[in-house]
């Protein structure tokens, strides 16, 4: 009888084995997804080292801001990883983060940040090299929709910032934005959409998306495209958070929380620097120092006096973006 009970023990035990596993939900941004690749195998292999716990993690992947908003309706995120702080400060709102989520991690709660430059196709055909090349007539650009993706509002930002930086009006910034957008032959709607449209699709001059997006490609197809730094451009931080109100009817905050810390562990760093971002550890920033050249960023408070003004004037249904691409 024992011996029954012993053989119909193993697959009970086996199974509730696998139940005590836990599971997280990482809803991330379009173009994260070979990051993330590499830093959830490395965090599972080091939580489970400190702690003797199997944790499993799904990735969810598109356009920032429509990943914000599945997740606003409904989807069981147990963390954020975004490409704006905006997208974050919209599920704070809904109740699902709490309102000081930047202060529960360090440096604004980004464990990355980048920035916007371009990539154009061998040899620079078009002598693309600041943000006026790109509104000039016969030229094509490529970016994604800067309503349902991160890289497209940056893109739009910096921009519009590039002429205020040169001391120019609001005025003048709009005109620049203007021409801009009438040069775009389609709006993707993520990041990861537009690399294919430029890369393989083969539509336009120049692709506009994050630092770390235009060094992969390079690494992808060799020599068939260039990487052009604009005199200036916007700091574009990768923000994180825990999905409160999903984390706690779930029961896994602390996994949820160790997840995200070891984005600022010396091992995740390094895995952020591989993949091109720029960190914040100073000893792996100086590593990989030769992956960034160096450049003139301004941020989003500077200039635009933070996200949720920024959305509200340029981004909101009816504001300025939307008055702008009708006129295309």
């Amino acid at each position: 009888m024992s011996l029954v009970l012993g053989a119909l023990s193993l697959p009970f035990a086996t199974s509730a084995a696998r139940a005590a596993d836990v599971e997280l939900l990482n809803v991330s941004y379009d173009v994260a997804r070979e990051l993330y690749k590499e830093i959830n195998p490395a965090f599972i292999a080091e939580h489970k080292k400190k702690t003797g716990e199997t944790v499993v993690i799904k990735q969810s992947h598109g356009g920032s801001s429509k990943q914000a908003r599945s997740v606003a309706d409904g989807l069981e995120a147990s963390v954020v990883t975004m490409n704006q702080a905006n997208d974050i400060d919209m599920l704070a709102d809904r109740g699902l983060v709490v309102q000081d989520w930047a202060k529960k991690f360090p440096h604004n709660a980004a464990p990355y940040y980048s920035t916007m430059v371009f990539l154009v196709r061998k040899g620079n055909p078009k002598q693309i090299k600041n943000w006026d090349d790109l509104a000039k007539p016969g030229v094509k650009v490529v970016i994604p929709n800067p309503k349902t993706a991160g890289n497209g509002r940056y893109t739009y930002l910096a921009a519009w910032g590039s002429v205020l930086k040169k001391g120019g009006t609001e005025a003048q910034a709009r005109e620049l934005v203007g021409r801009l957008f009438k040069n775009v032959p389609v709006l993707d709607a993520g990041g990861r959409a537009a690399t294919t449209t430029f890369t393989q699709r083969e539509i336009g001059d120049a692709l506009v998306t994050f630092e770390n997006e235009v060094q992969l490609v390079r690494q992808e197809f060799g020599d068939n495209f260039e990487v052009v730094y604009p005199p200036t451009s916007i700091l574009a931080e990768s923000p994180v958070a825990v999905v409160d109100k999903v984390v706690d009817r779930r029961g896994v905050r602390k996994q949820a929380t160790a997840y995200l810390e070891f984005l600022y562990s010396e091992a995740g760093q390094e895995i952020g620097a591989k993949h091109f971002m720029r960190v914040r550890s100073a000893s792996v920033s100086k590593k990989y120092a030769a992956n960034h050249k160096p450049i003139a960023l301004f941020t989003v408070d500077e200039l635009f006096g933070g996200w949720k003004q920024a959305q509200k004037k340029h981004f909101d249904d009816g504001a300025e973006f939307d008055k702008i691409y009708q006129f295309k």
